[in-house]
């Protein structure tokens, strides 16, 4: 049969036909759909639209830009599966698949220059002055952090994808401001590769290495006079640069670096409440992605920029914010640390002591104002 009897349907029985017009009557409701609300859904539509018009021809009508838009945020917002949309909006299955896969790359290459640009200084600055108020951890420019995305197995893959955890992931690597905003993302590594490679291998890491970040020049702590280059702070897991801070080790740990890795994990924090922000929001990240992998990577893109998008323009709808963080760490493996790095995180832990420096309440959190005296007294 040339159209099967269910798909003939379509325009009396499909979703956006019978679906579209009540929910827009309802704005709670259009938000529960498809989790961006409605201006925010005709904003997103205005953008992506030239991409997303098709001819018609005299064998079929074309599916509007709006249903293919409906049907994607659908995707994204519950991550139920194309032969389930299939049915839902009567359009074929591999209808659905060149859908997502053509909305997902238009919404990438059309909002990630709008609310994820490529950082200039002036970003990095202005990413600095956040952590400074949001974290109190001056000169930081973003948090960094790695999270697998759960696939199924790609054909002919072997252990490729295959992590530690026992399951096939891609690993999303990423980079967030003290907004709860992606400043810079990278998608692709095999989820096999669990140590400090993914790093190296990424473009975020590459340019970390390089110092080729467009990053301000280092400017003197709060009180200080002293330059100190701007950092980015992550996890153990990741290595010690002069431009990226980890924790000390957990053994031996005395009161300054106990302040120092206290300091360090309230700005860090950040990235990984922005992981479970978008997880919460768009719901395909708790689901097995059955895609392959370009696509995956299109769909991990369009889901970071939508993300963006969303903060940057509707941070007073819910997003469920307040959902337990998913734990998203990496076992990125044990990395050598730089003596310049290791000078730079001294910096901070000595700068963390001192009056400019401190915050009130971080005495109490790690022994209180002796301990601290005693430890200001014994380096003069």
């Amino acid at each position: 049969m040339w159209v099967h009897p269910l798909l003939i349907q379509h325009e009396e029985k499909g979703h956006f036909c019978v679906l579209y017009r009540d929910l827009r009557r309802y704005p709670e409701k259009f938000i529960s759909f498809c989790r961006i609300p409605i201006d925010g859904f005709d904003r997103l539509l205005s953008i992506v639209r030239p991409e997303l018009t098709y001819q018609n021809t005299v064998m079929r009508k074309a599916i509007s830009a709006e249903e293919r838009l409906l049907i994607t945020l659908r995707y994204l917002a519950t991550g139920e599966s194309f032969a389930s949309l299939h049915l839902q909006f009567r359009v074929g299955h591999s209808t659905i698949s060149k859908i997502v896969r053509c909305t997902c790359n238009a919404i990438w290459q059309k909002l990630q220059p709008i609310v994820m640009p490529q950082p200039t200084e002036e970003t990095w600055r202005q990413v600095a002055v956040g952590f400074q108020n949001v974290a109190n951890f001056p000169n930081c420019i973003g948090a960094v952090d790695g999270k697998h995305v759960r696939v199924q197995q790609p054909p002919h893959s072997g252990s490729r994808f295959f992590n530690y955890k026992k399951y096939f992931s891609v690993v999303l690597m990423a980079v967030a401001d003290a907004h709860y905003k992606f400043v810079a993302i990278d998608v692709g590594a095999y989820g096999s590769t669990g140590d400090s490679r993914v790093l190296r291998t990424s473009q975020i890491g590459l340019q970390i290495i390089r110092d080729c970040v467009s990053l301000p020049a280092p400017q003197p702590l709060p009180g200080t006079t002293h330059p100190v280059p701007f950092v980015m702070v992550s996890d153990e897991a990741f290595p010690l640069m002069p431009n990226l801070l980890r924790p000390y080790p957990r053994r031996g740990l005395n009161a300054r670096k106990r302040i120092f890795n206290f300091r360090l994990s309230r700005a860090r924090r950040l990235v990984e409440c922005t992981f479970g922000i978008m997880v919460s929001q768009w719901r395909v990240f708790t689901t097995t992605i059955q895609l392959d992998p370009a696509t995956v990577d299109s769909v991990i893109k369009a889901c970071c920029v939508l993300h963006n998008y969303a903060r940057e323009y509707y941070q007073d709808i819910d997003m469920e914010s307040q959902l337990p963080v998913i734990n998203t760490a990496i076992n990125w493996g044990p990395g050598r640390p730089t003596n310049s790095g290791v000078r730079v995180r001294d910096t901070f832990a000595d700068y963390f002591l001192t009056p400019e420096g401190a915050v009130p309440w971080q005495y109490s959190c790690v022994g209180g104002v002796q301990a601290i005296q005693q430890i200001s007294s014994s380096q003069s």
